[in-house]
């Protein structure tokens, strides 16, 4: 079978033009004329057909465009918590179960809807609905109901499913008896908005959603399904690391191919360690969590706090008494997570007769692929503990060393939730695991040893920056 030559029709002079539609749609899944930015569509829908080959042939992806929109629907092979929803505007604050709930809700009844609607009829219609729900509901008295749909309009308006032709929602926040906003309905973006790879009605468990390993094919259909595997895995992950994939996966990461095909796709770098792989975005524009750089105080304290780290581990009076200790299990880690999101399954909503067939929860095979011939067993990873009193004296250390003003007026006075935010950071990232206790180092925490604050002298926008060093190797 001939190899997929990527980006087959495309001259040389027109590649970064491509690579730039192709990061485009990977970083939001759905583009139009104003989203993300103004003009946005028209730099996709030329190289339409040729993405469309590539997202298939190299991700398992399926790319669909019309004349108004874009929309990229991937395929999962993993649960990733680390990905959130953020509200439309300055505060970007993530939405909470209640945010995606009514989110849902109200593309339901947007569906129901013509051409145009007015937010007292839609939340008339939403009301019913929510309230239908344990635990959910929807009371315009209660604090926090009307913010929250605010911010799933607010989120609508901004992709432009909805348009607003009069009124506010902050007046109809304010007070939602007399306050009103009347909005343009695009029927056909609201159906791309939401379209999981399977009715949700025919789900039994969450696994579901996720890609399964081919069943009863031969030796090449494998190693494709593998290979397709690992590209989603470096595409959708800061960093990947060789041990917590099936063994077929990891091979087909250690592939020249793989580096050759996505650098020509997006235009970016890739990086090969001996512990694992990732993609490292030069262009400061492809990834939804930048890191290190410029930002806020969070951020920087997650640098800062690597730097700290790494100084700890190659401080030869420290280093012997730091514990090293078993690294987790990520199918054991996946499958427990299965498990709790299945608890708050509705299984009254299933439809008995149409429904998959799956392991019971905690019994999900790992979506792995199996190599022909006898595997070596592996001997356990280990990995470096920070335990919490140290992670306490180095938040301490840095609040004296620069400042409690240094931190912001949110921060500055509470380390402990600094430090908190900036651990959720590094484990979104890849680079720390949480355990009791503690966190565990993982190997690409490494590459940002030589991170330092450019200190004193702020930016002209106020923050800190980072002065940081070329990457170097992490194997030690």
């Amino acid at each position: 079978m001939t190899a997929h030559r990527v980006a087959a029709t495309v001259e040389t002079a027109q590649l970064g033009s491509y690579q730039q539609a192709a990061r485009l749609m990977l970083l939001h899944s759905i583009v139009t004329d104003s989203y993300p930015r103004k003009g946005a569509l028209a730099s996709v829908l030329p190289w339409a057909d040729g993405l469309a080959k590539d997202f298939r042939s190299l991700l398992g992806y399926t790319l669909h465009t019309t004349s108004y929109h874009a929309r990229l629907t991937r395929r999962l092979d993993s649960l990733d918590g680390s990905q959130d929803f953020t509200a439309a505007g300055s505060g970007k604050r993530p939405f909470d179960r209640r945010r995606l709930a009514y989110l849902c809700l109200v593309l339901a009844c947007l569906h129901r809807s013509r051409i145009e609607i007015s937010l007292a009829d839609l939340v008339r219609e939403l009301t019913p609905y929510a309230n239908a729900i344990e635990y959910l509901g929807f009371d315009p008295t209660v604090p926090g109901h009307k913010d929250a749909v605010v911010d799933v309009i607010d989120w609508l308006v901004h992709r432009g499913a909805l348009r607003l032709s009069d009124g506010s929602t902050q007046h109809w926040a304010r007070d939602h008896e007399r306050g009103d906003a009347l909005y343009d309905i695009d029927q056909s973006l609201c159906v791309a908005l939401f379209k999981p790879g399977k009715p949700l009605q025919h789900l039994t468990s969450v696994a579901g959603l996720l890609e399964s390993a081919p069943t009863g094919t031969g030796r090449d259909a494998r190693r494709r399904y593998a290979a397709q595997r690992a590209r989603r895995a470096v595409i959708e992950h800061p960093v990947v690391y060789y041990a917590d994939t099936d063994p077929e996966t990891a091979s087909a990461l250690r592939q020249p191919a793989l580096v050759e095909d996505l650098t020509r796709f997006t235009g970016l770098k890739i990086e090969r360690r001996a512990e694992g792989i990732m993609l490292v975005d030069t262009t400061g524009h492809f990834t939804d969590k930048r890191f290190p750089g410029r930002g806020g105080a969070i951020n920087r304290t997650a640098g800062l706090l690597l730097a700290k780290i790494a100084d700890l581990q190659e401080d030869p009076t420290q280093a012997g008494r730091l514990s090293r200790l078993p690294t987790l299990d990520p199918v054991d880690q996946h499958h427990a997570l299965i498990a709790h999101i299945d608890v708050a399954l509705p299984h009254t909503a299933t439809l008995a007769t149409l429904a998959d067939e799956l392991p019971a929860p905690g019994q999900h095979p790992p979506a792995a692929v199996h190599v022909d011939g006898p595997q070596q067993p592996h001997p356990p990873a280990t990995a470096t503990l920070i335990e919490h009193a140290r992670l306490d004296e180095m938040i301490a250390e840095l609040y004296e060393e620069f400042g409690p003003a240094s931190f912001t007026n949110k921060w500055q006075a509470d380390p402990a939730g600094l430090l908190g935010e900036a651990l959720t950071l590094l484990t979104d990232l890849r680079l720390v695991h949480r355990v009791p206790g503690g966190i565990l180092i993982r190997p690409a925490a490494g590459r940002y040893r030589n991170i330092t604050a450019a200190l004193p002298s702020p930016s002209v926008d106020g923050q800190f920056a980072f002065d940081f060093s070329a990457p170097e190797d992490v194997t030690r």
